[in-house]
């Protein structure tokens, strides 16, 4: 197997491509060991100076700290992930391993869809996601991971891209902002 990589817009998130189905269940971002059980993810956030992990269909980004290369981590990383899949598993992921809530009136189910729709596959091309997290007085909050999460230019992503489409679609929305 041959793990392929791909720079993203944020320096210090780098997407790894396994060739194989990486989530069957949507996107995630783990960004503390214990916060699951997955053999893989647990490996990968034990390497030091990896910060996060965001699981995709197609993709792993890992997110690392400032200080630390990718020279220093960018092969320990492709080996886990080569591990894993050499020993006959097929995905990393095949369900939340998070409760979703959903509880959402028509404006939010609005929402989610434009995000899902429209949103999150350009986000995804850069290695990262968008969740929506809260609709209250006009305003959407959401939460930007993988390649998005500390990216030097995902505020202007966010404002000239995701609240003006929103406000477009959406008369109700009048600001977007991370949280």
């Amino acid at each position: 197997m041959f793990v392929q990589t791909e720079s993203t817009p944020n320096p210090n998130s780098l997407k790894f491509l396994p060739g194989r189905v990486v989530s069957k269940s949507g996107s995630f971002e783990i960004t503390k060991k214990d916060e699951v059980k997955n053999e893989l993810v647990r490996n990968l956030m034990s390497v030091n100076g990896v910060e996060g992990v965001f699981l995709s269909k197609e993709f792993i980004s890992i997110n690392k700290y400032d200080h630390t290369s990718w020279d220093e981590i960018k092969h320990i990383v492709i080996s886990l992930i080569n591990d894993f899949y050499s020993n006959g598993k097929e995905f990393v992921i095949d369900k939340s391993p998070f409760e979703e809530n959903e509880n959402l009136s028509d404006v939010e189910k609005k929402i989610v869809k434009i995000l899902n729709e429209k949103i999150r596959p350009a986000v995804a091309k850069d290695g990262g996601d968008i969740k929506f997290k809260e609709f209250k007085n006009g305003i959407v909050m959401v939460q930007l991971q993988g390649s998005c999460s500390g990216c030097p230019s995902s505020t202007m992503t966010l404002k000239q891209g995701v609240q003006n489409l929103l406000c477009h679609y959406l008369p109700e929305v009048k600001e977007v902002v991370a949280v």
